[in-house]
């Protein structure tokens, strides 16, 4: 425990503290010599009027009249004295009563606090520690990862070379740890070498810094990077990063892989060995207006309809539930059942659907990346942008206010059938995302969302479907942390994998009723063989280490930890992702 005293030593050795002690001093200095200057002047004074005092006296007068205690045993008769009364008391009002409360908080408490606080941010982790995430950044994207790793069990450090940001985010519940990003001794403190991962999400020249130094100080740590500009891809892999992420690229891939081609409806969200889970939107299918009994798509191809979505909303199908024009159909199964559901559901384009290009509203990074894809499908898109020069290529770039009718006519958007809204500003996405719904009710309009809490939103304002940033960068970084046994497949959705223990061992699928008791549904089944069972019968008997791999949405995952527990341990390696 720090003692009062050993505090204030350490606050004094400080960097700032010696100003600061120079401010003061003078400060003190100057009340000195101006108390033994009056003291001086009042025994003249009291000499002129014929009365006697000693030193003493006289530094006791001139302090109870600075201080404006004024006793009045000890006054002058005079009015030479008098006046120099009046004077020693206003000087006291100005530097007892203002001066020196400021001076003192301002040059001496005020840091002092600071300094406290910052003692209040740990610098350095507990030995032993070990598997814990190390994150350097702390925006709002990173501290949307943090979250999402704190609610699957993972320990989380923000690393923070601010310690007034290392205090709020500690005020907010982050464990947070102190340090500079640039120092190697910073990582030895926080255990890196034990790390499962050590997460960088800073501009491009402070990411490479800080990997450079944190493999210095454990050669073996994963280390993952996001990178902003693609050419320092290769610079961050250089200075020792094991993975380097272009969100921004991959959440342009994801959106374009989602716009809906009568030749190709299903899109592979990820794979778990032969278990492979994609979606499939119904719009302009034959599904539309059927039930899942009418569809009969297990009987047909094999394939499982796990789960759908309508417009954000996320529900295990029914025989009876009905798709409509804004479901969008998450399936499972081999990856051959995958092919042969989107041959059933896929049609030949029609000519004038493939001659009308897909509306993209907003040209930065994620709108390029966009047109870029849809690009190498052959699918044809036009740009709609503020900035009169876009790096588009051979893309039609339209220049204008997405927000003015007579651009989105020039772009086409009364023929497209796919619209997507891709700018960084989740208001503006909201106001475009109401406005090309009300000019067009049936076209198919995918939008990102930078921040998750503005995915609702969106999907209410109209959207089909809505990709966000923040949740693709926690998909990515929990899917590399724990490959083969969890597997985030959007901001709510998620597949986790689970060991048989005593409470299901002996049990057929049907008996368990884990579907009605955790709404999670079983997707397959790995046996202590080795052998996968995709879509298991309801007669399936599960035996003690068998490895089960199931779907849900965070409420039913966290039903189902409740009920049953969830395999906890993670390993590092490459996740098999689409």
């Amino acid at each position: 425990m720090k003692y009062l005293p050993s505090q204030i030593m350490t606050f004094l050795h400080e960097r700032g503290a010696k100003h600061n002690m120079i401010v003061l001093r003078r400060f003190f200095i100057t009340l000195c010599i101006m108390i033994a200057a009056y003291s001086v002047i009042f025994h003249w004074l009291m000499e002129y009027e014929g009365k006697e005092h000693s030193w003493i006296t006289g530094v006791y007068w001139t302090l109870t009249v600075m201080s404006t205690l004024g006793f009045g045993d000890i006054t002058f008769s005079s009015d030479p004295g008098r006046i120099f009364s009046i004077i020693v008391l206003m000087s006291g009002v100005i530097f007892f009563l203002i001066m020196m409360p400021f001076t003192f908080i301002q040059h001496f408490y005020m840091p002092w606090l600071e300094s406290q606080k910052k003692d209040m941010v740990p610098r350095r982790l507990p030995a032993g520690i070990r598997g814990h995430v190390l994150i350097a950044g702390s925006g709002p994207i990173t501290l949307n990862l943090a979250d999402d790793l704190a609610r699957h069990g993972i320990r989380r450090v923000l690393l923070c070379n601010d310690p007034q940001t290392g205090l709020d985010l500690l005020d907010q519940g982050y464990e947070v740890a102190a340090g500079d990003h640039d120092d190697v001794k910073t990582y030895q403190k926080l255990h890196a070498d034990t790390a499962a991962m050590l997460v960088v999400m800073d501009t491009d020249i402070r990411s490479t810094n800080i990997v450079f130094s944190a493999r210095e100080a454990a050669p073996q740590v994963v280390i993952a990077a996001g990178v902003e500009n693609p050419d320092a891809t290769d610079i961050l892999r250089l200075a020792g990063c094991n993975r380097v992420f272009q969100f921004h690229n991959v959440l342009g891939e994801a959106m374009a892989r989602r716009v809906v081609r009568s030749s190709q409806r299903a899109s592979i969200m990820g794979r778990f060995g032969r278990l492979v889970v994609a979606e499939a939107p119904v719009m302009h299918s034959s599904l539309a207006g059927k039930t899942l009994l009418d569809c009969s798509l297990r009987e047909r191809t094999g394939i499982n309809v796990v789960g759908v979505w309508d417009r954000g909303a996320f529900q295990l199908p029914g025989p009876h539930t009905m798709f409509t024009e804004s479901s969008v159909l998450v399936v499972a199964g081999t990856e051959k059942q995958v092919r042969a559901f989107d041959r059933l559901i896929s049609e030949p384009e029609k000519a004038e659907m493939e001659s009308a290009p897909v509306v993209i509203l907003g040209g930065g990074r994620v709108g390029l990346a966009v047109a870029r894809n849809l690009a190498r499908r052959k699918i044809p898109a036009v740009i709609v942008d503020r900035q009169p020069h876009i790096n588009s290529g051979a893309i039609p770039h339209v220049h204008g206010d997405a927000a003015d009718l007579a651009v989105l006519e020039k772009a086409g958007i009364r023929k497209t059938r796919t619209i997507i809204i891709t700018t960084h500003d989740d208001d503006a996405n909201i106001y475009l995302t109401i406005y090309s719904r009300r000019l067009r009710p049936d076209a198919q309009i995918l939008c990102r969302a930078s921040l998750d809490r503005n995915v609702n939103g969106l999907h209410s304002a109209g959207a089909d479907q809505v990709l966000s940033l923040a949740s693709l960068v926690s998909n990515s970084i929990i899917n590399l942390l724990a490959p083969d046994k969890m597997m985030m497949l959007n901001e709510r959705l998620l597949v986790f994998r689970y060991t048989i223990r005593g409470q299901l061992q002996g049990k057929s699928l049907m008996e368990c009723g884990i579907r009605n008791k955790t709404k999670c549904s079983v997707l397959a089944v790995r046996d202590h063989t080795g052998t996968m069972h995709v879509n298991p019968d309801p007669g399936y008997v599960f035996e003690l280490g068998d490895a089960l791999y199931l779907i849900g949405d965070s409420e039913a995952e966290e039903r189902f930890r409740e009920r049953y527990g969830i395999d906890s341990n993670l390993a590092c390696a490459d996740a098999d992702l689409s």
